[in-house]
């Protein structure tokens, strides 16, 4: 890889797999666009709720998500969004064929778009949003390990969370992307897997520092 070559980076994976936390970290060490694609379904849902649409209105959800992928330039606090009220509606929202189509072009566009380079991440981005990405990893980690982490983040802001009501709340979030993605949220023949279960963030981080800079 020369300092002149684009590159786009697929990062996908469940809840709180650390996914997010390393798209960012590397986006900023190597200069490229980051996107947060799951943020794109929060907006919709935060809408959604400030509204008071229900899941079953999808009618009124499309029309929200078609405003909305119209101004996605726009900046927002990304602190509102991280909540699992948001998101269990985000996971409802995203099940939404019309909401995904509204969605993806944007998605596309900003990996394109990238003039250095690209780093977004999600639940099917090596394999829909951008199955030609250079490089493709796949985040994961047990759902245990993956609850403990988001009990842990939930109190940390001050939100009462018991860890067995978010591993129930997250089995059941699991079950409706498997469902959603089917085969689309298993890992890419061609990603790289990377279990952070008993690993730290630095551990992640210079696992996948490597592999990107041995790309050749």
């Amino acid at each position: 890889m020369t300092d002149t070559q684009k590159i786009v980076i697929a990062i996908d994976g469940p809840a709180a797999s650390g996914k997010g936390s390393l798209a960012r970290t590397l986006a900023a060490q190597f200069g490229y666009d980051f996107l947060d694609t799951g943020a794109l379904y929060r907006r919709v849902a935060l809408k959604c709720i400030e509204n008071d649409i229900k899941p079953e209105e999808i009618d009124k959800i499309t029309t929200v998500s078609a405003d909305l992928s119209q101004n996605l330039h726009e900046k927002y606090d990304d602190s509102t969004l991280r909540n699992d009220k948001i998101g269990d509606m985000a996971s409802i929202v995203a099940q939404i064929p019309q909401i995904r189509r509204n969605l993806d072009d944007f998605q596309r566009n900003f990996a394109k778009s990238a003039k250095k380079g690209a780093v977004l991440d999600g639940r099917d981005i090596g394999t829909v949003i951008c199955p030609e990405a250079d490089i493709k990893f796949f985040i994961t980690a047990s759902i245990e390990k993956r609850a403990e982490r988001r009990t842990l983040e939930l109190q940390s802001r001050g939100i009462e969370a018991k860890q067995s009501t978010v591993l129930a709340e997250m089995r059941e979030r699991d079950l409706r992307d498997s469902i959603r993605l089917n085969e689309h949220l298993k890992p890419d023949h061609d990603c790289h897997v990377i279990d952070t279960s008993d690993m730290t963030p630095q551990e992640v981080l210079d696992t996948a520092t490597k592999i990107i800079k041995d790309r050749s």
